[in-house]
Parts: C-alpha cells; sequence; structure tokens
C-alpha cells in the first residue's frame, strides 16, 4: 500500500470521526491544539501527518490512534516486517506501524515500532485508562514513564499508564518492539 493510500484513508477517517464527534473543524482543531488550516489540509487529503498530530486527534476525538490509520479489515492478514501503515514522529527516528487495530467495542490496539538513537519519544497522555504493554524486539531502549523508564534488552516486557507522560529511547540503531495499546 502507497503512502497516497494511507493518507487517504486518514483524511476519510478523520472526517467521519469528526462528524460523527459533532464537532466542526475549528471545535476539533482546537481540541486537538492544531491550526483550523492544518485540519483542514488533513481532511483534504493533504500533508503527512505526523504521530503526534494523530495521537492529538485521537485523543480530541476520544478513539483510539488506530481508528485513524486501520486498513480495512480481512479474514486472514499477514503483514510483513517493514509493511503496514506507518506513522513517523516529527523529531525523533520513530515510526509507528499499525499491526492490528481493534475492533468496534474492543479495547486493545497492537504495533510494532521501529526507533535509532537520538531524539527519544516522548508521549503526551493518551485517553484516561490507557495501559501500555511493551515487548522489546531487538536493540536496547529505556521505555516508561520519566524517571520511571526501564532499560530494555531483547525479550523484555515492561507496562506502564500510557494515560500519563511517557517516553520510549532507542538506545542502539535497528531498535524495534512490539507495543500492545489496551484501553480501559
Amino acid at each position: 500500500m502507497g503512502n497516497a493510500d494511507l493518507i487517504g484513508r486518514i483524511a476519510a477517517a478523520i472526517r467521519r470521526e469528526r462528524e460523527r464527534a459533532g464537532l466542526s473543524q475549528t471545535d476539533l482543531a482546537r481540541r486537538a491544539g492544531l491550526a483550523k488550516s492544518t485540519l483542514s489540509q488533513l481532511e483534504a487529503g493533504g500533508g503527512n501527518p505526523s504521530v503526534e498530530t494523530l495521537w492529538a486527534l485521537g485523543t480530541a476525538l476520544e478513539v483510539p490512534f488506530s481508528r485513524l490509520v486501520e486498513p480495512p479489515r480481512t479474514a486472514v492478514r499477514v503483514v510483513r516486517a517493514g509493511e503496514g501503515p506507518a506513522a513517523r514522529a516529527e523529531r525523533a527516528d520513530y515510526a509507528a506501524a499499525l499491526l492490528a487495530a481493534c475492533p468496534p467495542h474492543a479495547r486493545r490496539d497492537l504495533y510494532r515500532v521501529t526507533a535509532g538513537p537520538g531524539e527519544p519519544r516522548v508521549s503526551d497522555p493518551h485517553p484516561p485508562g490507557t495501559v501500555e504493554h511493551v515487548v522489546l524486539a531487538s536493540g536496547r531502549a529505556r521505555v516508561g514513564p520519566p524517571g520511571e523508564a526501564a532499560e530494555l534488552a531483547p525479550g523484555d516486557y515492561v507496562t506502564y499508564p500510557g494515560d500519563a507522560p511517557h517516553v520510549f529511547e532507542a538506545l542502539e540503531p535497528g531498535t524495534s518492539a512490539v507495543f500492545l495499546m489496551e484501553y480501559v
């Protein structure tokens, strides 16, 4: 799937969820901390929204991040390494690829994250009740709330409240992890 397909799917999802919530573009932009012109451009299929922008919109719309990027569902789905709809961070070497979205009325999403050393990915709080579960697949990383972030090696697992600020900092090139986002 190309980037244009992903951008089109994101544009349609933002518009769909905004209308479902009964919000104007002005209201949603204010709630998400975006300029109305930026939101308008995203809904028109322009731009390339960052992870931060999509999380801000999901939080403002009170929907999981995945609802804004998920592909149509099929009975059997294989996602090869390096594939899947991915969003990149604005400043950090960090990309999150959605592996499995939360179906309606379920409360979890699964992501594969790849990152490199440099600027840590600092996340603002997700919706109340969010819990993150992380298994490090390769490399080394510091993961969790600032001041309590755990240094992980391949195979290590950490869980922490996702509804508070948290960080993912790759300490080696080629760092990757699997994230399970639980919405309680």
